[in-house]
């Protein structure tokens, strides 16, 4: 048998301490009012016998908060383990609003229905226009990168353009230990008519693209600060989804989707995901069988406090 947390018989201590003040403090009704005296020491055998009980029951709580456990041999077994990274676009024209409120935060609330689909995936979170930044690290706390994601405000966005080989890059940066990576882009598809450089870096470093179109074919005007984002020439922008992104997703083994309304409609993408990922991608997990007996010393102080306090009977 051994303890999960030793270093807590330290506070056995304070017992030698308790003895000291004892030795030195021969009345102690002056520390209590009246009442708790009476109630605590009744007669000079029961003042003994409580004083040892909630002794004995100081004892049992100290081992109980010491966790003590009995070791058992550890089981490693192997676990399916995907790491997918979430990109998304952050771009001005992400604030259109031919999806409800804006292309932005329609894709950031698909985000925890996403979540809702995976099991053992580990999951990181970046943001992009033309640069890439880190929202979230990989992680299996989809709490948090949900919460993070959530918080994502719409100040974000001051940057023009969108870069999606920066955006793979970043990729690359926050998973380069993984073997192969899968990566969900959140994008209306930027204004690239060709994706030759995206295409030959994906491939490079084995990342296999998924795209979740934002936006619509109809398109949307942008509203910035209250002002219609215009052209150089004065024109008024009206961005549209553009699904020439799909040439990316095909020659990275990916996949693409057009965003709906429905809830488990990224499904495809987590069941492609696994079936691509899971068969080969194994990670050592070590599964402790420790049996914990801390609540046996926690019952029994807990009884030695009761008798502490109560006795054992009247007088």
């Amino acid at each position: 048998m051994t303890f999960y947390s030793q270093n807590g018989l330290y506070v056995l201590l304070l017992l030698i301490v308790v003895f000291l003040i004892k030795g030195r403090v021969k009345d102690l009704s002056k520390y209590f009012t009246d009442d708790m005296h009476k109630k605590i020491f009744i007669g000079k055998n029961q003042k003994k016998i409580k004083l040892v009980f909630l002794i004995l029951s100081f004892i049992c709580l100290v081992f109980a908060l010491a966790r003590p456990v009995v070791k058992k041999e550890p089981i490693k077994i192997k676990q399916p383990s995907v790491t997918l990274i979430v990109a998304f676009d952050i771009s001005k024209s992400m604030l259109a609003k031919d999806l409800y409120p804006n292309r932005l935060t329609f894709a950031k609330n698909k985000f925890p229905y996403l979540l809702n689909l995976l099991k053992n995936e580990k999951v990181g979170v970046i943001g992009f226009s033309s640069k890439a930044f880190l929202v979230s690290p990989i992680t299996s706390d989809y709490a948090t990168a949900k919460y993070l994601v959530k918080n994502m405000k719409l100040g974000y966005v001051n940057t023009k353009g969108t870069s999606l080989l920066e955006a793979l890059k970043g990729v690359e940066i926050i998973s380069e230990k993984e073997e192969k990576k899968a990566v969900i882009f959140f994008t209306d598809g930027s204004d690239n008519e060709n994706f030759s450089e995206e295409i030959a870096f994906a491939k490079e470093h084995k990342i296999k693209v998924f795209v979740y179109g934002i936006g619509t074919e109809k398109g949307s005007v942008i509203e910035d600060g209250g002002e219609l984002l215009e052209d150089s020439n004065q024109n008024i922008v009206i961005t549209k989804l553009n699904e020439n992104i799909k040439e990316l997703t095909a020659k990275t083994d990916g996949a693409y989707l057009n965003s709906s309304n429905a809830n488990d409609d990224l499904k495809p993408f987590v069941d492609d995901i696994r079936a691509k990922f899971e068969a080969k991608n194994k990670e050592e997990v070590t599964i402790n069988q420790n049996e914990e007996l801390f609540y046996i010393p926690l019952i029994a102080g807990m009884l030695f406090f009761a008798l502490g306090i109560f006795g054992l009977g009247r007088r």
